[in-house]
C-alpha cells in the first residue's frame, strides 16, 4: 500500500480537519482537475525536500521540454537500451518510480517558493499546452522519442510518483 493512500485510510483529525489524499492521476485531464483540489484544500506540502512550488514547477519544466527539447540528454546509446527498457518497464507496470528529489538534467533552478500557485499555474498551462500540441516532439533525456500518447502516459505516471510525497490537508 502506498503511504499516501495509508495516510488517507486513516483519516487522522486535525482540529476539525482531516488529512486527504487523491487517487494517483490517470490521465492529463486529471491532473488538471487534481490542480483545482488543490484551491480549496487547508493546506498542501511536500514531503520530498522540495516546496511544493519547486515539485509542481519541476512537473512542468519534463512537460515543456517534451515540447521544447531537453537541455542535457543521455546518450543515443542509454536511450535505446537502459532508457528505453525503463519505460517499457514503466508502461507494463502503469507507474513510474524515481529519484523525486533529482533535478531534470541541465534544467534550470526551481524556485523554492513557501507558496505553490505560481508552480501550479505554470503546471496547469504545460499540461494544456501539451494537450493542443500537433507539433513534433522532442526526445525525452532518458527514454529517447516517444510518440504523443506515450509522452501523455509518461508525464501522468511522473505526476503521479510525485503525488505520493503530497500532504493534503482537506477542509471539512
Amino acid at each position: 500500500m502506498k503511504r499516501r493512500h495509508f495516510v488517507a485510510s486513516a483519516l487522522i483529525p486535525l482540529s476539525g480537519n482531516v488529512l486527504a489524499s487523491t487517487p494517483s492521476v490517470q490521465n492529463l485531464n486529471e491532473v488538471l482537475l487534481w490542480l483545482d483540489s488543490l484551491q480549496s484544500a487547508k493546506s498542501v506540502q511536500s514531503t520530498n525536500g522540495w516546496t511544493l512550488n519547486a515539485v509542481l514547477e519541476h512537473l512542468a519544466q519534463s512537460i515543456e521540454m517534451s515540447m521544447d527539447g531537453f537541455p542535457e540528454p543521455k546518450s543515443a546509446l542509454f536511450q535505446a537500451t537502459a532508457g528505453s527498457a525503463a519505460f517499457a518497464l514503466f508502461k507494463m507496470r502503469g507507474s513510474m518510480t524515481h529519484g523525486l528529489a533529482e533535478p531534470i538534467p541541465g534544467a534550470a533552478p526551481l524556485q523554492q517558493l513557501p507558496t505553490w500557485q505560481t508552480g501550479s499555474a505554470r503546471l496547469r498551462a504545460a499540461v494544456r499546452r501539451f494537450q493542443n500540441h500537433t507539433g513534433a516532439l522532442k526526445p525525452h533525456f532518458a527514454y529517447g522519442a516517444l510518440n504523443h500518447h506515450d509522452f501523455a502516459l509518461a508525464h501522468t505516471m511522473h505526476i503521479a510518483n510525485h503525488q505520493d510525497k503530497i500532504v493534503i490537508v482537506s477542509l471539512t
